[in-house]
């Protein structure tokens, strides 16, 4: 197991590196963020190609990574062809100054390798794993994988269409999944990530890999998810705060009728 860990390590190091390159010649560090998907796919496809379990939990395990991660990616990069770099990026340029083509390489690119190396535990494991004493944990993996996915599809297929309506600029989005979560693609996310652990949970090799889905959480809920785009769109989107009063942030729920 070692030699996957290290293995895997130095392919996300590579390509994070050969990502920062990129970076600095475009002068435009967004482009980290569409490696994000598919990079837990090449995680998956290298662990595969280096195991010999071919088990169901491990192969649902690959595939199942390999589809989420291959349609955010291919996502992000039709939503974000020909856009400006993320305004996040742009306010860490401008508080670098000249040094940030360099320190990018750690604080941007370093960092998000690290966590993509973290979050893929339960891949890593879960896809080597030979035992699988606790298969029926796949059912309800695979019921959150199919949640998560749908949210998380279906939350960007509707937000796409609602911005290519003129008529909507500047106007909030409160139909479909949108009406139960302010962030279906956020809990989408959470979902994915805590079917593939009870996936991978099936081996008993894998239980410590929790870490995974509780560092997605965390993320997700408090740190550069839902908590950091919450303040963008309070101060951005009219009528955000009479939204946010009656639709979950997270969790999907009814919307409630009143404040």
């Amino acid at each position: 197991m070692s030699s996957i860990f290290a293995t895997n390590a130095a392919v996300i190091a590579g390509i994070m590196f050969v990502l920062w390159l990129l970076s600095v010649l475009k002068r435009d560090v967004s482009i980290v963020d569409l490696i994000w998907g598919p990079g837990f796919a090449v995680v998956a496809l290298v662990t595969r190609s280096l195991s010999d379990s071919r088990s169901l939990p491990s192969e649902l395990l690959c595939w199942l990574a390999c589809v989420w991660g291959v349609r955010l990616g291919l996502y992000l990069a039709w939503r974000n062809h020909g856009r400006p770099e993320d305004y996040r990026y742009q306010q860490m340029r401008e508080r670098r100054g000249e040094s940030f083509w360099l320190s990018s390489l750690w604080i941007v690119f370093g960092l998000q390798g690290v966590v993509m190396w973290i979050v893929s535990l339960p891949l890593q494991v879960g896809i080597a794993a030979t035992d699988q004493p606790h298969s029926w944990l796949v059912i309800p993996g695979v019921l959150s994988w199919l949640v998560g996915f749908f949210f998380e599809t279906v939350g960007d297929w509707q937000l796409a269409r609602f911005r290519a309506n003129p008529e909507n600029k500047g106007q909030l989005l409160r139909t479909g999944v949108w009406k139960f979560t302010r962030h279906p693609n956020y809990f989408g996310d959470f979902a994915i990530w805590w079917g593939l652990f009870l996936i991978a949970a099936s081996s008993s090799e894998a239980w410590w890999t929790i870490i995974s889905p509780l560092l997605m959480t965390v993320f997700l809920r408090y740190v550069s998810g839902v908590a950091l785009l919450e303040k963008s769109l309070s101060n951005s989107k009219p009528g955000y705060e009479d939204y946010a009063a009656r639709t979950n942030a997270f969790f999907p729920w009814p919307p409630r009728t009143q404040r």
